[in-house]
Order: structure tokens, then sequence, then C-alpha cells
């Protein structure tokens, strides 16, 4: 039997708003009409479905700031303004599992002690490293984005968070997750099967309203490297962690943004006539 005022199993308001809350810096943890609110293990298992929407909506923030930003400021302080914004509107929480995973990934001989590494709140020349390298990857991606004449930059702008998110979401269901506890242990708690295919439908949905035959090939490629980076992430610590999720969505962020660099100028990635 349900608690009283819990709500029905299945996706639905509450599984976005655990979206938004676990992705997002927005407040989102209270149903209007309602006392505080705080998701349940199935709400959360629940939310990835909403993964690659809850992109979108960081793209469609993205897209505002460039449109207000380019009427004041050169291509590469509205490129920063952008990096800074995505940094924040998660709270920074993707970058430091990135920099956590690089850290233990790369710091550890044996899978216990990477698995320590990472759980230390220090950040190390690895992790340094890798944090940095991606966000100069990102910046320069913008500022081309940005810098291309009559080019619009919005589609990708909206495309490469759903596809980033999309990829944690690849993780999240081909992968064990390897603790007793840590941040990503209640999104294995179930609901796998309805979630996953919902925000499978609406990242192939997006990515080919947004970006035609290029966008469909940019989800087939997040798709495969996410698959890869999880594979590794697995042969080196067993499992997947909160912080790989993270690293994850990153990585995937950034070579989508260079994959819209490359793909842009050539007139392949372009929404569908009718869209």
């Amino acid at each position: 039997m349900r608690p009283p005022g819990r709500r029905r199993r299945g996706p639905g308001l509450s599984s976005l708003l655990a979206a938004l809350t676990f992705l997002t810096v927005f407040p989102a943890n209270v149903i209007p009409g309602a006392k505080q609110w705080a998701p349940s293990q199935q709400e959360l298992s629940g939310s990835r479905a909403f993964f690659p929407a809850v992109g979108l909506l960081i793209g469609l923030m993205l897209v505002g700031l460039e449109w207000g930003c380019s009427e004041v400021f050169p291509v590469y302080l509205s490129a920063a303004v952008l990096l800074v914004s995505l940094i924040v509107v998660n709270r920074g929480l993707h970058l430091d599992g990135l920099m956590d995973s690089c850290d233990g990934l790369f710091g550890g001989f044996t899978q216990e002690r990477s698995l320590e590494i990472m759980r230390d709140s220090q950040v190390g020349a690895f992790g340094v490293a890798g944090g940095a390298g991606v966000l100069l990857l990102k910046y320069g991606a913008l500022v081309s984005l940005l810098g291309f004449a009559g080019h619009d930059p919005k589609w990708s702008l909206l495309l490469f968070p759903m596809l980033s998110r999309w990829a944690m979401v690849v993780t999240l269901s081909s992968f064990p997750y390897v603790r007793q506890q840590g941040l990503g242990s209640p999104f294995h708690q179930g609901g796998k099967n309805w979630s996953t295919a919902t925000a499978a439908v609406s990242a192939g949905a997006a990515a080919v309203l947004l970006g035609g035959i290029a966008g469909a090939g940019m989800l087939a490629g997040a798709t495969v490297i996410a698959w890869l980076l999880g594979w590794a992430t697995v042969s080196k610590l067993g499992g997947m962690t909160g912080d790989t999720y993270g690293a994850v969505n990153e990585v995937v962020g950034a070579l989508a943004l260079a994959a819209a660099v490359a793909l842009l100028p050539h007139g392949w990635l372009e929404t569908l006539p009718q869209f």
C-alpha cells in the first residue's frame, strides 16, 4: 500500500520534478499546493525518462543567453558566459564528477584504491588536467559555433545538452552501480524499462527534429561513445559511480559540441523543414 499522498508509480510530474531537482539548480523540489517534497527511490529511478527533456530546457536557457549576449558582447565573452552558465546550472556537479573520475581512474592502480581516491574531496593533478581540458574544448567549440557567419547556432545549442544527458541514461541502463550506497544508487532501484524507453524516444525525436540526419548521427555517436566510456569504466572499477555518470555527461557534451562545429558550416546540421 502506498503512503498517503504518494503518487502512483510511472512517468509523470513527480519523475520530471525529480530529474529537474537532480540535474539543475532550479527549485523544483516542491509540488504546488503540497508540503516539502522529496523524491522516492522509484521516482528518482524513473526520472531518467526526463533527462533528455531537462537537457533541452538547459539548451533553451543557452539559446536565450546567447541571444541576449550577442546584443552587447563579442563572441569570446558570449562563449564564456554560456560556459559558466553550464557549470552553474548543475551546481558544478558533473564537472566535479569528471575531475574525481580522472583522479580515480588514472591515479589508482587497483579498484579499491581508485574508488577511495574518488571519495576524496580533494582534487589531484589528473582531475585538474581533465577538467581544464574539457572546459577548453567546450570554450573553443562555443567560440567557433557562435562565430560562424550566416549560420544559426541555436539548434546546436539546444541539441548538445540533450545528447549529454541522454548519454547518462545509456550508462545508467547498461552498467551496474559499484557502490552499496552513493549518489547514483537510487537510479538502479526500479522502473528501468519504461524510463529508458521514454528517454530513448524523446532523445530520438529531438535529435531528428533539431538536426535532421546529422542529428540522428550525433545521437548514434553519443550512444556509442557513452557505452564505450561506461565499458572502460566498468573494466577499471567493476561498475559505475555517481562521479562517472557526471564524467560521461561532460565528455559527451564536449564531443557533441565539437561535432556540431564540424557539421554546421557544411549545412548538414539542419532542422527538418516542417519543424
